[in-house]
């Protein structure tokens, strides 16, 4: 009989698992570590699981005859509008610094340095403020008969979103329009979704408010503009109806599009030509393209 042991694996090396046991470094292995790692962080007092960050609602509305206005480009350009009235800001400060506001003491309204979640309470935490909030009296609308020497201006038939019409003053004021006409029922007011969506337009352009569209547009008419409505079934290409030297480009709310009166009253209905798939743009969109070949047109007059 042979005594002797079976020679056993080197010195150093581990010995072998039992039968049934993972290999270290298997997913279940891993799985196991993390749960080892998690409960002994909770017992240190560690940071707790990841948790959605809740929701903060808006607060209390604006000051009666006030709106809140956010966002750096509206801000700033409000601070740089004379007709603007102010009455409160509320900034961060880092802000202040981006705003180029050297002595928040100075302004000519009451001004506090607070933390973003301080303007978070007031408008909600959806709104991308950018760290400055400020109060302030709304813009007022002026009367037709006001309108200054421009030869391009929009008219909005009754478009109610103001993200869209916020982003229509911004391609009005970027293509040199001299005023947005709206109807004073059927039309978003001034807000800050609409002014942040201006991005800062609501300040360089006139905001000309009346009761009929169809009695505007006469008086547009009379003014010696061309009145072009855009429907994306218009018998003519818009480029090929531009005459003239004024003209005044006519939009209609998404989905309802221009109203049968307002059909009738225009000189003529015109559509974008769009040879792809799809026949019809976001009103915003069509004020962008439109704006641009109008202005291209009257620079050639």
């Amino acid at each position: 009989m042979n005594d002797r042991k079976k020679p056993g694996p080197p010195q150093g090396t581990p010995a072998p698992a039992p039968a049934g046991t993972p290999p270290a470094g298997t997913p279940k292995d891993t799985h196991y570590a993390k749960l080892r790692r998690a409960h002994r962080d909770q017992k240190a007092g560690g940071a707790p699981a990841f948790r959605p960050r809740q929701s903060t609602p808006p607060g209390d509305h604006a000051p009666e005859g006030l709106v809140r206005l956010y966002g750096l480009h509206t801000v700033r350009a409000a601070l740089d509008n004379s007709d603007r009235r102010i009455r409160r800001m509320m900034v961060t400060r880092n802000a202040l610094e981006r705003l180029e506001i050297t002595d928040l003491a100075a302004l000519p309204f009451t001004a506090a340095m607070v933390e973003p979640r301080e303007i978070d309470k007031l408008l909600g935490s959806d709104a991308v403020h950018q760290g400055v909030m400020i109060e302030a009296e709304p813009l007022k609308p002026k009367r037709l008969d006001a309108l200054g020497e421009t030869n391009l201006v929009l008219v909005l038939d009754q478009v109610t979103d103001p993200h869209n019409v916020g982003a229509i003053l911004r391609s009005a004021v970027a293509f040199g329009a001299g005023a947005l006409i709206t109807t004073a029922r059927h039309s978003p007011q001034e807000s800050g979704v609409l002014a942040k969506s201006a991005s800062g337009a609501l300040e360089h352009i006139d905001h000309i408010e009346v009761r009929n569209l169809a009695d505007a547009l006469g008086e547009l008419h009379e003014a010696g503009f061309q009145t072009i409505g855009l429907d994306s079934e218009g018998p003519a290409e818009l480029e090929k109806t531009f005459s003239g030297d004024k003209i005044a480009l006519v939009l209609g709310a998404e989905g309802k599009g221009l109203r049968q009166k307002t059909r009738e009253t225009v000189n003529v209905l015109a559509r974008l030509d769009m040879p792809g798939a799809i026949r019809s743009l976001n009103v915003s969109n069509a004020a962008a393209v439109s704006l641009y070949a109008a202005r291209t047109f009257v620079r050639r007059q």
